[in-house]
């Protein structure tokens, strides 16, 4: 049933696309492949904030291929804040030279294809980029997605059942022993939610 609907969502949206160059989001995914991904903004809210930055990297099987990595810095329309600058740490200067959101989207998309997006908290990444690939192109992100803290979730819950999870990204980086980068930028958290992924998905046998 959750396939059925999936394919009538899909043809529909597929009819809304404003631009047949990216038909090939419909495509079936490559066999064992996803995108892992993550995005720096301005603010949590996905209808006012902006992109400033997208990191991703390509996995396949069990390897996470580096040198198939992505990462752009967005010039955004608005000046950003001093605050907003201590929680994502791109300084002014960066901005300044980053990209324009279109070239962004549409570097990221033939990028990404029609593989499975793999992220921390997915859905308000693929909400942010979906905001601008519905402006573009006329529709959201039609990809997969998997969202590592509810595969976390489903593994610590398995071990300490109706306990407290901690979702913390740093948490989960710690307890699952995967090496922690340090700065927290768009790509070093796209290649540690890589890790996270491949563990959970060896962890718990998982269909992925």
């Amino acid at each position: 049933m959750i396939k059925l609907i999936d394919t009538l969502r899909k043809n529909f949206l597929k009819k809304k696309l404003k631009d047949k160059n990216y038909l090939f989001l419909f495509d079936p995914p490559p066999k064992n492949e996803y995108v892992a991904f993550d995005t720096e903004t301005t603010g949590l809210n996905p209808k006012k904030d902006e992109i400033l930055s997208i990191g991703a990297v390509k996995i396949k099987d069990n390897r996470i291929l580096l040198n198939e990595r992505f990462y752009v810095i967005v010039k955004p329309d608005k000046p950003i804040s001093e605050e907003s600058i201590k929680i994502h740490g791109l300084r002014k200067k960066d901005i300044e030279n980053g990209i324009q959101v279109k070239e962004a989207i549409e570097k990221f998309l033939h990028f990404v294809g029609s593989r499975p997006l793999v992220g921390y908290y997915v859905d308000f990444d693929v909400e942010m980029v979906s905001k601008y690939t519905k402006e573009f192109i006329g529709i959201p992100l039609v990809n997969e997605k998997i969202d590592v803290s509810g595969l976390y979730y489903d593994y610590k819950v398995g071990k300490i059942p109706q306990g407290f999870v901690d979702l913390r990204f740093d948490t989960i980086i710690k307890d699952l022993n995967i090496p922690s980068f340090g700065k927290h930028d768009a790509l070093n958290d796209a290649i540690m939610t890589a890790l996270i992924f491949l563990k959970l998905k060896n962890l718990l046998n998982s269909r992925y």
